[in-house]
């Protein structure tokens, strides 16, 4: 039986799911309601179903990008930070803004991390802020052509109105409730990404052949909560976008939505990051996107194509205000109502993290040509508190944020131990080598306190660990290494 504090800890996500659907419902049946093409009630109730089976069947690819910009370790640090989102979003709802959630919880955990001392992975949040420029580019590059294509097409067949409208009206439905599962596969990250490294839920084992992990619970819940969100609350930003900024007719309609289900598509395949990987392209980063930046793109690039007077840049600008406005305002409330839950009610927001310098850390920061004089004032001293560890840091020399982050992860304290029973039962023989799985069985009963000790013995210098070059193999390489990580690691 789950505690009753757990349920009013997740109630906060369950909120930000709520304001999600209800703000981003226009992205994927806004279109076609405000043509009068589909029913509201019609759109809302595809879309929560697409919604949910998006979230519980493929939910968590994005999760891992949350997760490395900020790893909020305590329920009531992620409940606050959750809180934090949801108020700025429905604040922005109630201001007719279809808003970015994504960029509401990257500015609340980067709140969270001011707030604790944490040093901010800069490397993921530009790849995060990255997608903010370019999906709404692409959409509207895709919007653009796209309904270039259906309009000769059109000119070309010259179909009956009716025959149109009717297969307008199918095509809505179907774009529509694609566009959904994507959303609800991409998004469920900002709505339980916080709760998923401490998931109250135990696996539910439904048959010898299927369990629901703990996980997959989480994600349920959200996609309910995001599919409530767009039943109560979604028409009112579908009127605001759809009427204000352009005048959306049916054929409009389905380009804009099909632009920007793609484009959704684009930041959380799996499937497509595997094939350019494969074939040694770059890949597109699986990224929870700012879907609403995604659809008004595409609006603009059709617009472009169709008309661009009728465009109201004004509404445009308002919009984009918003986009601004929302990470600033979400990260100052997480920070305020961090303090507040912290030092009023007395709740931890950040379980203690213990972090060590030692001669295999200072070692590796010589490698990588970072600064160590003053670090070694600092050897095999334990610090339990980010603030203070970062400050002592700091004092002995001004690093880089970068560099910042690396000390903190190379010294941060964290058990594992090899055992042999574990290699045995959850290592697949058909995805790791003999030699791999023999190199692990010759290190039972090994432990480490830090991940770099446990890498450098188990990985480092070892052919059948080594990099082929081929993007594919290598991430293959890096899950396997992954996985090992979290199956070795002593929990507490």
């Amino acid at each position: 039986m789950i505690d009753i504090s757990v349920w009013f800890f997740i109630s906060s996500a369950l909120f930000l799911g709520w304001s999600l659907g209800s703000n981003n419902a226009v992205v994927l049946f806004g279109t076609a309601v405000t043509s009068k093409m589909v029913r509201f009630k019609t759109a809302a109730i595809i879309a929560g179903v697409f919604v949910v089976l998006g979230s519980f069947i493929s939910g968590g690819g994005t999760t891992n990008t949350l997760t490395n910009l900020g790893g909020i370790n305590a329920i009531a640090g992620s409940f606050t930070v959750a809180l934090s989102v949801a108020l700025s979003v429905t604040w922005m709802t109630k201001a007719s803004l279809p808003v970015s959630t994504s960029q509401a919880v990257v500015g609340a955990i980067i709140g969270w991390n001011i707030f604790t001392g944490s040093p901010i992975d800069f490397a993921t949040l530009s790849k995060i802020v990255l997608s903010w420029i370019f999906s709404p580019v692409i959409s509207a590059v895709f919007g653009f052509l796209i309904f270039k294509v259906i309009k000769r097409t059109l000119l070309k067949w010259k179909i009956h109105m009716l025959e149109l409208d009717s297969y307008t009206r199918i095509g809505l439905i179907i774009v529509g409730a694609i566009a959904s599962y994507s959303f609800g596969a991409n998004n469920i990250a900002n709505v339980m990404g916080m709760f998923v490294s401490a998931t109250p839920f135990k696996d539910l084992m439904i048959s010898e052949m299927y369990t629901v992990t703990g996980v997959q619970q989480l994600f349920l819940i959200g996609g309910l909560a995001i599919a409530v969100g767009i039943f109560t609350y979604g028409l009112r930003v579908m009127k605001t976008v759809g009427n204000d900024l352009y005048k959306i007719s049916p054929i409009t309609g389905l380009a804009v939505v099909l632009a920007a289900s793609l484009v959704i598509w684009l930041f959380t395949s799996q499937s497509l990051e595997d094939f350019l990987l494969n074939n040694n392209l770059p890949s597109i980063p699986l990224v929870p996107l700012a879907a609403s930046q995604a659809f008004i793109g595409a609006v603009i690039g059709v617009g472009l194509a169709k008309d661009p007077l009728s465009i109201n840049f004004k509404v445009f600008g308002k919009i984009s205000m918003a986009w601004v406005v929302a990470p600033i305002a979400s990260g100052v409330l997480s920070f305020i109502l961090l303090f507040f839950v912290q030092n009023v009610f007395e709740q931890k927001v950040i379980d203690p993290i213990p972090y060590q310098i030692t001669a295999t850390v200072l070692h590796r920061l010589d490698k990588e040509e970072i600064d160590t004089k003053g670090l070694a004032d600092l050897k095999d001293i334990r610090f339990t508190n980010n603030k203070v560890f970062k400050n002592q840091i700091l004092e002995k020399h001004r690093y880089k944020n970068e560099h910042l982050f690396k000390i903190f992860n190379y010294a941060r304290i964290d058990s594992f131990k090899i055992d042999s029973t574990l290699v045995n039962n959850e290592l697949n023989t058909d995805e790791y080598s003999p030699e791999q799985i023999e190199g692990l069985k010759l290190l039972h009963g090994t432990a480490y306190s830090h991940k770099i000790d446990f890498e450098n013995s188990v990985f480092s210098g070892r052919e059948e660990w080594s990099y082929s070059g081929n993007k594919l193999s290598d991430k293959i390489i890096d899950d396997k290494k992954q996985f090992l990580e979290e199956l070795f690691r002593v929990r507490k």
